[in-house]
């Protein structure tokens, strides 16, 4: 598996590096979870997409868990995230349908090959919003570690709680070769792409209550 993230986007490129970028995503409401969600549309065919969402508490520091959610068509093999937007120095997840529930598999690489499974970033599952059906599937989960990071250069990152960040998926139509386990191999992507996610409109101020009502520890908003 290769995420390249390359020369279909030149353009998309060329756009971010002309200043800073309106957000592309917007609200959503998620019945199954409750939270307040900044959504992206990742189109991976001419009129389907794959759902990314994020949440967050009001008040952060430098090290703030998140909310991520995805929901695929049933269609879609796999779907990655790129914490960073990139394939290399930054948290990569992937994750896909598996039986009636979804997996998540965490990874990070230094170079374009199949990314080696990473422990820096920690994904609790929220049951109500993971799910399989048979027209999609659905994944939820606090991420402790996805926000803030080691990137090239031993570089410190922190994802901006108020701000935009650039995010990049990955799409591919085959499932991995054991997608009962998040630490499987899995097949080249066949479509990337950028985007801006606007997390200061992605803050709950009922973070830490929607946790707990989700069956997962609270924590400070």
């Amino acid at each position: 598996m290769r995420w390249t993230f390359g020369g279909r986007i030149v353009a998309a490129v060329a756009s971010l590096a002309a200043g800073v970028q309106a957000a592309d995503s917007f609200a959503f409401r998620d019945s199954d979870t409750g939270f307040l969600f900044q959504q992206y549309n990742a189109a991976y065919k001419i009129g389907v997409t794959i759902a990314y969402r994020v949440a967050l508490p009001s008040q952060t520091n430098s090290t703030y868990p998140v909310v991520i959610q995805i929901a695929a068509p049933i269609d879609v093999g796999w779907a990655g995230l790129a914490w960073g937007g990139s394939m290399i120095n930054n948290p990569l997840m992937a994750c896909w349908a598996n039986g009636a529930s979804a997996i998540i598999s965490s990874r990070y690489t230094v170079g374009h090959s199949q990314p080696p499974v990473y422990n820096g970033a920690q994904y609790e599952f929220i049951k109500a919003g993971t799910y399989t059906n048979r027209t999609h599937w659905k994944v939820t989960a606090k991420c402790t570690g996805c926000t803030s990071y080691t990137g090239a250069s031993n570089r410190a990152v922190v994802l901006n709680a108020n701000g935009n960040n650039r995010f990049a998926f990955a799409y591919s139509g085959t499932k991995p070769s054991n997608p009962a386990s998040n630490t499987t191999n899995f097949p080249v992507h066949e479509v990337t792409n950028y985007w801006n996610h606007d997390f200061a409109a992605a803050k709950n101020p009922d973070f830490s209550t929607l946790l707990v009502k989700n069956g997962l520890k609270g924590d400070s908003d």
